[in-house]
């Protein structure tokens, strides 16, 4: 796909790293020739084991995704649309919302400490909210676009669609380092959002329903999460009646991590998704 075809919410030039060609021929072969020949290396690739289904508000355009106290957050995009929400797993209803600005595209949400950090994509800025009142603290200038956003407990991890990830002080904000990703030697960029899993940052690539296992400290690419099969998993949205859904309407990429670390569970859905899955990674053979 090129630039120029891109949704026009996000019609990005593609940088000079992995394009979805080789992505898709990276994790049919395992790995990407003659670049994986010659130097006799294959990322591992896992896919996914359905374990549960959860209801999705099939409106909200998923940017952010989060698990904590036994709920879910979520931050949803599209000028207009954006928001902020508490969403309860069990039935997909949306327990609390605080919307946004009609001029701010929201994107990538974490929560640090009793905060929620939310990141925009062109206005540059990043809103601190209270975590149980959704009231907001202060905001900080973003350099830059805001795309991801995740942390391990001492740092934020944020991605701008490059294939870099910024390292900085949930503080102050202050850029702290980058970390270069790249798998096989070549740079890997559309990373999305983020999540923290065990030690590793979960990126969502942008429009390939497939995720990247990175190693915080290298950036290096240690394996794949294939989830193109999921979209075939998803019900005919009923809202729509006999009518064939609008374009603005149809389920989008893959978009939306969340870890529970005290259940070791993983949720994935997508932009427009009427549903959230709960899954269980196995190794491709």
């Amino acid at each position: 796909m090129t630039p120029a075809a891109l949704p026009p919410y996000r019609r990005t030039w593609f940088r000079h790293g992995l394009s979805l060609a080789l992505l898709g021929a990276a994790l049919t072969l395992g790995g990407w020739s003659p670049l994986a020949q010659a130097q006799r290396v294959a990322l591992p690739v896992d896919e996914p084991e359905i374990v549960n289904r959860y209801p999705h508000d099939p409106t909200a355009f998923t940017q952010g995704l989060l698990f904590r106290d036994g709920q879910l957050f979520e931050s949803t995009g599209l000028n207009g649309r954006s928001s902020i929400r508490r969403v309860r797993l069990e039935d997909g209803q949306v327990q609390q919302k605080r919307d946004i600005a009609q001029e701010h595209f929201a994107e990538g949400l974490t929560a640090w400490k009793d905060e929620l950090y939310l990141l925009t994509w062109t206005t540059h800025k990043v809103f601190v909210f209270d975590l149980k009142s959704f009231e907001p603290k202060r905001e900080y200038k973003l350099p830059g676009e805001g795309w991801g956003l995740t942390h391990d407990g001492q740092h934020l991890y944020l991605s701008d669609g490059s294939a870099e990830l910024r390292v900085l002080d949930p503080k102050t904000f202050r850029e702290l380092r980058r970390i270069s990703v790249r798998a096989l030697g070549q740079p890997v960029d559309q990373l999305n959002e983020l999540e923290w899993v065990d030690g590793e940052i979960y990126a969502n690539i942008w429009q390939a329903d497939i995720i990247a296992r990175i190693d915080p400290a290298s950036g290096q690419v240690r394996g794949w999460i294939d989830l193109r099969g999921l979209r075939s998993q998803l019900p005919a949205p009923a809202q729509f009646g006999p009518r064939k859904p609008r374009p603005e309407e149809a389920p989008e990429v893959l978009n939306g991590i969340a870890w529970d670390s005290a259940g070791k569970r993983l949720f994935v859905t997508g932009k427009l998704w009427p549903t959230l899955f709960e899954i269980r990674l196995k190794r491709r053979g």
